[in-house]
């Protein structure tokens, strides 16, 4: 089985700077950030007053009444990006395998608002909706896709804190690559932009509390970073093996050459200083797509904005890359989108195909000095996109607990 390839052929993203991929693929080159003032609760009591909210979405547009109160919005937002990715996918539903066909999802934290609510009002009497242990689950997410569309294939989710939807698609690479599935529809979603959410957080001291200009908070790299801003949203992508694609004429996005998984095992919260774990699932990832590691044009970095994360990833690029980190392209789009959890693996990777298929690097917005920590040759892509034809390109994500995933991309040889 392992002469079998698996390429993207479909892509759905719903984001805090866009809410199709085609509007998330155009404000990421812009350069446009999506963090503001929180609008769906009173933050009066909290350090941080501020998120990157999805905007503009109206969920009637989506889903009926009933179906709304019996999905959380974390699953609402998940069924809206996979639409979106079998339609790019131009998949004839009425001519497919459907037992050929799987889905994994992943998320961090799954109905954090539903858990929320639900204890809130029933701490005198348990009358606790029926939805309510289905509507937290996140392995509900990956039911309601096959109930949807009679997908019959592996099904189930992963979760590994803010590498989930990053581990979900190596899980469905996996699967393709095993002769299990031809074709699995994967990637993750979040909506924890909430009491909870984000006084969970900020206990942890992990967010930003630049309250007086939430635009500029999320500044991976930059001297003034004081923590990640917290993003919702999702994404999705239908990954197809390569015979298959071909054979039913797919557009062919990416192929996905190579993956690795390690754990720092080190620290519940904080990286290794080093970057140990970050070393080894790079190079891990490279050794998987038979590379090496003069072939990587472009490194979409966990990079969050945090004091300690952003400096270990640096000495890790630094270590795997030697003198080849700078005729490279680095880049963190969390600057714009904040740090989705449990789906900035997808998010990110989506980055990183469409920087294959558009030639165009996305900026780190909002890097204006870097820490001093840093090794100021390394090309950051600050704050404007940049042209170039990119090949290979590698998308890192790490969650506490010390999780290490890393997805490797190169343009596909039809």
């Amino acid at each position: 089985m392992k002469n079998r390839r698996v390429v993207v052929t479909g892509i759905g993203a719903i984001t805090p700077i866009g809410n199709t991929l085609n509007e998330y693929w155009d404000s990421l080159t812009r350069g446009v950030s999506g963090a503001d003032l929180i609008t769906y609760f009173d933050t009066s009591n909290f350090k941080t007053k501020f998120a990157c909210e999805i905007k503009g979405l109206n969920l009637n547009d989506y889903f009926d009444r009933k179906e709304i109160r019996k999905l959380d919005l974390f699953s609402q937002y998940a069924m809206i990006a996979v639409d979106e990715a079998i339609i790019n996918s131009s998949l004839n539903l009425e001519k497919v395998d459907k037992d050929r066909i799987g889905v994994i999802w992943g998320s961090g934290i799954g109905g954090i608002d539903t858990l929320y609510k639900e204890i809130k009002e029933n701490t005198e009497i348990p009358r606790y909706n029926p939805f309510f242990i289905p509507k937290i689950i996140v392995d509900i997410i990956p039911g309601h896709i096959s109930i949807k569309y009679d997908f019959k294939g592996p099904n189930f989710s992963t979760v590994s804190a803010c590498a989930s939807s990053a581990n979900a698609i190596i899980d469905s690479y996996n699967y393709i690559l095993l002769g299990h599935s031809d074709i699995m529809i994967t990637g993750g979603s979040e909506a924890a932009i909430n009491h909870s959410g984000v006084g969970g957080f900020n206990a942890l001291h992990a967010l930003s509390t630049k309250n007086d200009t939430p635009k500029t908070a999320s500044r991976p790299f930059d001297k003034d970073r004081d923590g990640f801003v917290l993003g919702e949203g999702a994404g999705s992508l239908v990954l197809e093996e390569y015979e298959h694609a071909k054979a039913r004429g797919a557009t062919i996005y990416a192929e996905l050459s190579g993956v690795g998984l390690t754990a720092d095992a080190y620290h519940i919260t904080a990286p290794h200083p080093e970057g140990l774990g970050a070393i080894s699932v790079m190079e891990n990832c490279i050794k998987n797509a038979g590379m090496s590691y003069t072939d990587i044009d472009l490194i979409n970095m966990h990079g969050t904005s945090t004091p300690l994360g952003d400096i270990a990833e640096s000495k890790a690029i630094k270590h795997v890359f030697k003198e080849h980190l700078y005729s490279m392209n680095i880049h963190s789009t969390k600057s714009m989108t904040g740090h989705l959890l449990g789906a900035a693996g997808v998010i990110e990777a989506i980055s990183s195909i469409m920087s294959i298929n558009e030639g165009i690097v996305a900026p780190t917005i909002n890097l204006n000095e870097l820490d001093e920590n840093i090794d100021p040759k390394i090309n950051f892509t600050a704050n404007k996109a940049q042209k170039r034809d990119i090949n290979v390109a590698i998308s890192n994500t790490f969650g506490f607990g010390g999780h290490n995933a890393c997805l490797l991309f190169k343009k596909a040889e039809l």
